[in-house]
């Protein structure tokens, strides 16, 4: 069985080195540093209610076709109305259908912090994305090494982004919780085999984080009822496929974020 992660990683590889030929990279991060707005994720631990990062991808690896003709404007507009949190857009072209057009797109239209959500292997995807005008970018805890993660979180930071470092496996998580990063994510998705997702792997990982992180379940959320029987110790989740599914994404939007947290500082 191929290793699904390890395969975008080596494709996304070869695009920076494509984009690097391309594009002159000190042209590039003066364009990334003419980002003054920092937007951090409007979460805290212990908040008193659950907060909801809303996606927009076209295509997911293990459902297929979601709404590859999704205006991602539009849709992030009906998300920020319905009390989204963030925003998250896809940027992998390939296997989720994304661009940083998308987020591009995104950014201008709302407010709200944006989550760039991509394979990143390399410095300059950091750039690219906050270029584009992204908030937050996702780093996978399993594809980088302890020091690439730590520089890779802390140039996101110099940057004027925070990174939300996520993991599946047990041992990511504990890297990924000891990387700095504000925001800690469980991904209940296998990313080497997509189609698998453990639902108990929150519950198993919850307790690991520090008290001062902000801690985000991800994947295999369709309900309230999912969202409701998360650990109390949940800041917020990220939800994709049900919300580009839904004719109406406000509803479960509203929903989860009505559900009362009941950790205590």
């Amino acid at each position: 069985m191929s290793d699904f992660l390890e395969r975008v990683a080596a494709e996304r590889r070869a695009d920076v080195a494509a984009d690097a030929a391309s594009r002159d990279e000190f042209a590039l991060r003066a364009e990334a540093m003419t980002w003054h707005r920092q937007l951090g994720l409007r979460v805290q631990s212990y908040a008193q209610r659950l907060q909801v990062i809303a996606e927009i991808k076209r295509v997911s690896p293990s459902s297929g076709v979601l709404d590859v003709g999704v205006d991602p404007s539009a849709q992030a507009r009906r998300y920020a109305a319905a009390g989204a949190s963030a925003i998250s857009v896809l940027v992998e072209p390939r296997h989720w259908g994304g661009s940083l057009a998308d987020l591009e797109a995104v950014r201008a239209s709302v407010e709200l912090p944006v989550l760039a959500k991509d394979v990143v292997v390399d410095e300059r995807q950091l750039l690219l994305v906050r270029a584009a005008g992204a908030d937050i970018v996702l780093l996978i805890a399993e594809l980088l090494d302890d020091e690439t993660l730590r520089r890779f979180v802390q140039m996101a930071r110099h940057l004027g982004m925070e990174a939300l470092v996520e993991a599946h496996e047990p041992l990511a998580f504990g890297r990924a919780v000891a990387s700095g990063a504000r925001l800690i994510g469980v991904n209940a998705r296998n990313l080497r085999n997509p189609g698998v997702i453990d639902s108990g792997r929150i519950r198993q990982l919850h307790s690991f984080v520090l008290p001062t992180q902000v801690l985000v379940a991800e994947s295999g959320i369709t309900s309230i009822d999912d969202a409701r029987m998360l650990p109390a110790r949940v800041d917020a989740v990220l939800v994709g496929t049900a919300l580009m599914r839904a004719d109406d994404p406000g509803p479960l939007i509203r929903g989860i974020a009505s559900i009362k947290r009941t950790v205590s500082v």
